[in-house]
């Protein structure tokens, strides 16, 4: 094992991160004793453990905050509920460091409501009041979406886990659609402006079936962009069904009350976008399979419709031709009866003078007159005397 020739842990007296975690929380707890901070709740968790993660933050700042399991437990004690998203609260809090994580946070014994809702909550419901008196969050104006969307616009970061999520799925699941990403800041100052400019310009795009608007999870903070009004009426203008992935699961925005379809996450979206491939071929070969056995079932009753129509014309046919037989058959005979050679036979005979005239009358027979007579077998010459 060969020695560097400069250690810097030798040289220069460094510390591990571990080392300056653990100074930093000896002098922050060293610093501070429990005190009273007020600010508003947000991203509110309340775990299995019994442990409660909350945020609380003023105009221009947050600090992480937890409640363990003990404190928490008194808190329901007492009769007090788990602080509402957005509750301003007085808490009795010891400032410390979580070393692993390197992060300042709060150990929260003691929580105190003020009855009154933060800044940003009582924005949110104003827009959400608002955005419903106006109908942007009623049934009856969500649009189904395609079921074979061939393009689709995705109106999120181009950095972002999100985007990420929905190509994969997408290619995945049905790989003809065509993704078309519209960039924009999902969260901070600019974000509300840059998301409106991006859904305004999806209704320019040719070929888009669908529009898919979001961003991955974080705190409720970080998701602000998508209450704000003027992105909630840009989302409502879209041309084209709009599907709203913001967050995870939990998370609900304006966004997703105003948009055709509400998904829990950016990959759920993309589910929902676009049919699945193996799942078509399934259903394509089920109808083949209906198709092929309607048309053997068609083809054999016509064949036995044919047959007995066949049979039901042969029977015409043998039926008519008997009856013309029977009639040609009784033609004949009446024919046959009021034929002169049958009246020959019975004994008759007929005189015929030379030109072949049948000779009637008495006149007819001059003396020395000489004719024919015809008789059943033949001619016999004859002479009037």
């Amino acid at each position: 094992m060969s020695l560097s020739l400069f250690d810097p842990t030798i040289d220069l007296g460094a510390i591990t991160v571990s080392q300056l975690n653990q100074a930093v929380r000896e002098v922050i707890e060293g610093e501070f004793g429990p005190l009273w901070v007020h600010g508003e709740v947000t991203s509110f968790k309340a775990y299995s453990s019994g442990h409660w993660y909350f945020t609380l933050r003023d105009e221009s700042s947050q600090v992480r905050c937890c409640m363990w399991r003990t404190y928490a437990q008194r808190h329901r004690e007492a009769g007090q509920q788990p602080p509402a998203e957005g509750t301003r609260v007085f808490a009795l809090a010891t400032p410390g460091m979580w070393e692993e994580k390197g992060e300042f946070r709060l150990s929260v014994t003691k929580l105190m409501a003020t009855q009154a809702m933060g800044d940003a909550a009582l924005a949110f419901e104003r827009v959400k009041r608002l955005l419903q008196a106006e109908g942007l969050f009623d049934v009856a104006r969500k649009r189904p979406l395609p079921e074979f969307a061939g393009g689709i616009a995705v109106v999120t970061s181009p950095d972002g886990a999100a985007l990420r999520d929905v190509i994969s799925v997408t290619r995945a699941r049905w790989p003809l659609a065509r993704i078309v990403v519209v960039p924009t800041s999902v969260q901070g100052e600019r974000a509300p402006a840059e998301i409106v400019r991006a859904l305004a310009l999806v209704d320019r795009l040719e070929g888009v079936d669908l529009c898919i608007v979001g961003r991955g999870g974080g705190a409720r903070e970080d998701l602000a962009a998508f209450n704000d009004e003027a992105v909630c009426r840009a989302l409502a203008a879209v041309r084209v069904p709009t599907i709203s992935a913001v967050g995870h699961e939990t998370d609900v925005s304006l966004c997703d009350l105003v948009a055709d379809v509400r998904a829990a996450t950016p990959s759920n979206a993309a589910e929902l976008a676009v049919a699945d491939r193996a799942e078509v071929l399934h259903r394509v070969d089920g109808m083949a399979a209906r198709l092929a056995g309607g048309l053997t079932r068609r083809t054999r009753l016509a064949a036995e419709r044919l047959e007995r129509s066949a049979d039901r014309m042969q029977g015409a046919l043998d039926g008519l031709r008997e009856r013309r037989r029977a009639t040609l058959e009784r033609l004949a005979a009446q024919l046959d009866a009021l034929s002169p050679l049958k009246v020959l036979g019975r004994g008759y005979a007929m005189p015929t003078g030379a030109d072949g005239r049948v000779l009637k009358r008495r006149a007819d027979f001059p003396p020395d007159l000489v004719f024919n007579l015809r008789v059943s077998d033949g001619d016999v010459r004859a002479r009037v005397e």
